[in-house]
């Protein structure tokens, strides 16, 4: 039985890739029936249409409401039971472009969210974070690294042990999602190419939508107060990638695919050449489970003693911080597999074949 059933539920980021699905699994699969979903976001068109998507389902409600606007929150939490936090920037260049509006809804948003579950006794809180809040290198990863420490340190704050229980997750890159090169380098390759690649050797972990949410509804019913987890992910290199998705479509679009031209053109700033899932420090204090990681707090109740007592722990002992660069990549083949196992090869919503670098503009004027 599902833990969440029969909960009152709270998806803040409705309309984003990772709400949308976890709302979607929440409503329409039957081993979660919760009593009550509620969703929140900042986007007003789109939150009309999963509001008409969902007009015959009395359990489902959506507000429109910012993660900055604190009273707004408490208002919605009355009565809630979780909370799933899944709104974010997440645009590495816009953050690093505007870096005062990423601390607002990053960090102070999720300050908020906290300050907002604790006034209403919330029973549970899970962050949903980035492997590039590990040795962050962006304004992004940052704010993600210190949205995942403040909801560390409330649950080790907090004085009562009925109090919420606050929790993270760490993402790799979620494939299809809002912003994902896929359809840029679909949309590349229709047009006959040149594909634009940041550098051959860039490496990423990858999810699909359905682990990153299944990661957000387990982590719900796994957390003791305080973890990260984290799932266990394959790697990809970018170049792979893009060389699958020449394989299956350049012939689609009536192009030969060994003459598809790609152009190297530079890692953007603050991006990294690979990602991690754990740092060094974090692994002295993490744990396996089959499925996942859980990298426990460094600090835990500092007014109750929190016993982590997972079932099913595979080891106590984590050495390895899965480095991308260090992990076995998925195959060329492979990549295809995943490609139309998840339905990835469709003709993409977004129009875009152009990868924007800060200065594009700037350097023609």
């Amino acid at each position: 039985m599902s833990h969440l059933r029969g909960k009152r539920v709270l998806v803040i980021g409705a309309c984003g890739t990772v709400g949308s699905e976890l709302l979607r699994q929440l409503l329409e699969e039957n081993e979660h029936n919760p009593a009550e979903v509620t969703g929140i976001d900042n986007q007003e068109s789109a939150l009309f249409f999963l509001d008409q998507k969902y007009l015959d389902d009395p359990r489902a409600h959506f507000f429109v409401g910012d993660v900055r606007d604190r009273d707004e929150l408490s208002r919605r939490m009355r009565g809630v039971d979780v909370v799933f936090h899944t709104a974010a920037l997440k645009h590495v260049i816009l953050c690093e472009r505007s870096p005062d509006q990423a601390l607002e809804t990053n960090i102070l948003g999720v300050q908020n969210i906290i300050a907002a579950a604790t006034e209403n006794q919330v029973h549970r809180v899970i962050f949903t974070s980035s492997d590039k809040a590990v040795n962050p290198t962006n304004v992004m990863g940052t704010s993600k690294l210190m949205g995942e420490r403040l909801m560390t340190a409330a649950n080790s704050n907090k004085r009562e042990n009925n109090g919420p229980i606050f929790a993270s997750t760490r993402f790799g890159n979620v494939l299809g999602s809002s912003g994902s090169v896929i359809p840029i380098f679909h949309n590349q390759i229709a047009s006959g190419g040149p594909i634009t690649l940041t550098d051959p050797a860039m490496s990423r972990f990858i999810m699909n939508i359905e682990e990153s949410v299944r990661l957000v509804l387990d982590s719900a019913g796994l957390a003791r107060g305080g973890e990260v987890f984290i799932t266990k992910m394959p790697v990809i290199r970018i170049e792979d990638l893009a060389k699958a998705m020449i394989s299956e479509l350049a012939s689609r679009y009536g192009h030969d695919p060994a003459s598809m031209e790609t152009v190297v053109t530079g890692t953007k700033p603050g991006e990294k050449l690979y990602e991690e899932l754990m740092s060094e420090e974090e692994t002295r204090r993490a744990v396996e489970l089959e499925n996942y990681f859980a990298v426990l707090p460094a600090f835990r109740g500092i007014y109750h003693d929190i016993d982590y007592d997972y079932s099913g722990i595979v080891s106590e002992t984590v050495t390895n911080p899965y480095v991308s660069e260090n992990e076995n990549p998925c195959t060329v083949a492979e990549i295809c597999k995943i490609l139309h196992d998840n339905q990835l090869l469709g003709e993409p919503e977004e129009p875009t074949a152009r990868r924007y670098w800060p200065g594009d503009k700037e350097e023609k004027n």
